[in-house]
């Protein structure tokens, strides 16, 4: 995670991703919407509707500001590797996703811009959506998992239908159940594999 050029708006937020995947494939994953943003941790959504190809509807709380949210959204494409998610309402205007090729892969960056408040700030400041960075971590996680993982019949669709439709806390409780699961499992290996050894001699 970096802390890339400053955001073309001044209010603006925005976060940077240094990625191994290559330009294509993360314009293929970023492609996604609802996976997409469904990834963030912050978001715990109420509904997501996929009206047309980039057009969605979502209501969500984001446990970042204590906001319920309503959002309708449509994706314009601005190249073949950039393109953003206009607003039809609130705070936010506009969501803008970047891919650049980099050595050994891609930076992805991700701008939130903001309507200027009509009162001075106070309720935008109240609307800003504080989970960007987490966001960003959570994406970065989920494309090296990907990379490392992907190639496993049904990982992907597994992530997509099962995964990221989890509530965030669901998602938290079940990765400790798996760690702890697995520990279980090696300490048993191990006593076994100890005992065998005794037993041999």
């Amino acid at each position: 995670m970096t802390a890339g050029g400053a955001p073309p708006g001044r209010d603006a937020a925005w976060v940077v991703l240094e990625t191994r995947s290559q330009p294509a494939e993360l314009e293929a994953f970023c492609r996604e919407l609802e996976s997409l943003y469904r990834a963030n941790p912050f978001l715990e959504f109420e509904c997501w509707q996929q009206h047309a190809p980039g057009r969605f509807h979502a209501a969500f709380c984001n446990h970042s500001n204590g906001q319920r949210v309503v959002l309708d959204g449509e994706m314009r494409r601005e190249s073949g590797l950039a393109w953003r998610i206009d607003f039809a309402a609130g705070a936010k205007q506009h969501t803008r996703f970047e891919i650049e090729p980099r050595p050994g892969g891609s930076r992805l960056t991700i701008t939130d811009e903001y309507r200027v408040a009509q009162d001075g700030g106070a309720t935008a400041a109240a609307e800003v959506d504080r989970s960007l960075h987490a966001w960003g971590v959570a994406l970065k996680t989920l494309l090296e998992r990907d990379r490392r993982w992907g190639w496993l019949p049904g990982y992907r669709s597994l992530v997509r239908k099962l995964w990221l439709p989890m509530k965030p806390a669901a998602r938290r409780i079940t990765f400790l159940v798996l760690v702890i699961g697995l520990a279980d499992i090696a300490l048993v290996a191990l006593g076994l594999a100890i005992y065998w050894i005794e037993s041999a001699r």
